[in-house]
């Protein structure tokens, strides 16, 4: 055996988490064995229960037709309050404060439609350099929808200057929304430093979660962030597509008189369906008051089941192993000689989750191709960065040690 494979044997052999791989499907290659995932922050792997959920959905509109609403095993009517209390358990929130709804970018349009109050004064959104696209353009959107420039009221800062911004142009910022991962460097932003900060100048503070929930532990109530949103494809394994989070704290979400975009979901159930008598819009007074439609049954379903194993496992288990497996790999590819990768993710484990970035030095794209012929499962991103993301509910270490072993050869 090469160095390192028997220290990953002997690390994936203490693992008290390893047998959560086994409730996953795992991608296998044309040899049958199985490929190195390391893009679970892409896309999750498919739960196994995942399969059974969907098929007893399936087999109550079988069975049931319009009555599943009420009579399937999960009844559909109040489907989405199954997630609300492991959800809230994931991102430290009180159950009425979380909602699964929606995809992440809408959730962000309903967040932005209720929070972001522009005046003369105070117009502009703070988001980071290299922010997801779709956050730059929900900013962007938001302030042309109020008449304003983007140019002026949309504040892109270095990932490192956040509170530095904060502190000498926070009286102009009326919402900051920010990664809690960045994407594409992978850093851990100080989510309760920098609401508190910014909260100290008046702004309103959001955060895009794609990259945390799932990934780090979260705090969100304690932290008094304002509202936050979430996809539930990567980490959370949900499926592609699949069904959001949101998250508002209870001194807004109780607040029924917050204007926000209303529809039939968020209003009060009492009187949801008196639809000829009830024309007035009367939102519930939790995160549920930003539902816009009915629960989407089939995209939920695969939530379920992932969450199951999330409650089973614990994010603070699998938050520690993911610092073990992260710094496995970093390990193993610094003792790689001559590298022409470099990591652009912070060395500091606690200021990253479970993902490394490589910038390629030269030849980017053809070591990347290379790098999937060897079996392992990444993520490019234009115009130099691999990204790998070792996920500790199903990865292994000796995962870790077949992809830097593969990294070193294609980087010869």
């Amino acid at each position: 055996m090469r160095l390192g494979e028997q220290e990953a044997i002997a690390l994936d052999a203490a693992d008290p988490l390893a047998r959560f791989r086994d409730r996953f499907e795992l991608p296998t290659g044309p040899d049958g064995r199985s490929l190195v995932y390391l893009a679970g922050n892409s896309l999750g792997l498919m739960p196994r229960a995942a399969r059974a959920y969907v098929a007893q959905e399936l087999d109550d509109w079988a069975r049931l037709g319009v009555e599943g609403h009420f009579h399937a095993k999960t009844p559909w009517y109040g489907y989405h309050e199954t997630l609300r209390d492991p959800l809230a358990r994931l991102v430290g929130a009180l159950p009425g404060e979380v909602v699964a709804m929606n995809s992440l970018t809408v959730n962000l349009h309903l967040m932005l439609a209720t929070f972001y109050r522009p005046t003369p004064s105070r117009h502009a959104i703070l988001i980071e350099e290299k922010a997801f696209p779709s956050d730059i353009y929900a900013a962007q959107s938001q302030a042309t929808l109020r008449g304003l420039d983007p140019a002026s009221s949309v504040l892109v800062v270095p990932e490192t200057e956040v509170l530095e911004t904060l502190e000498r142009r926070g009286g102009e910022i009326a919402v900051v929304l920010l990664s809690g991962v960045q994407y594409y460097g992978g850093r851990l932003f100080d989510i309760p430093a920098i609401t508190r900060a910014a909260r100290s100048k008046g702004c309103v503070v959001g955060w895009d979660l794609a990259h945390a929930a799932g990934n780090v532990p979260l705090e969100l109530h304690d932290w008094n962030v304002d509202f936050a949103a979430w996809c539930s494809y990567k980490y959370l394994n949900a499926g592609p597509g699949a069904i959001a989070g949101c998250f508002v704290h209870e001194r807004h979400a109780s607040n029924v008189a917050l204007p926000r975009m209303g529809g039939w979901w968020g209003n009060d159930p009492e009187t949801r369906f008196r639809m000829h008598l009830n024309e007035t819009f009367v939102p519930r007074a939790t995160a549920d008051g930003w539902q816009l439609s009915n629960p989407p049954i089939l995209a939920m379903a695969p939530l379920r089941a992932s969450l199951e194993i999330f409650d089973e496992a614990g994010i603070g288990p699998l938050r520690s192993k993911s610092l073990r497996l992260t710094a496995f790999l970093e390990a193993l590819l610094e003792a790689v000689p001559g590298s022409p990768f470099e990591i652009l993710t912070p060395r500091d484990p606690e200021a990253r989750g479970c993902q490394l970035s490589l910038r390629v030095k030269d030849r980017p794209r053809e070591r990347f191709a290379a790098l999937e012929a060897a079996g392992v499962v990444a993520d490019f991103r234009p115009p130099e960065v691999i990204r790998v993301a070792p996920v500790p509910l199903y990865n292994s270490f000796h995962d870790v040690w077949r992809a830097a072993e593969a990294i070193a050869e294609v980087g010869a």
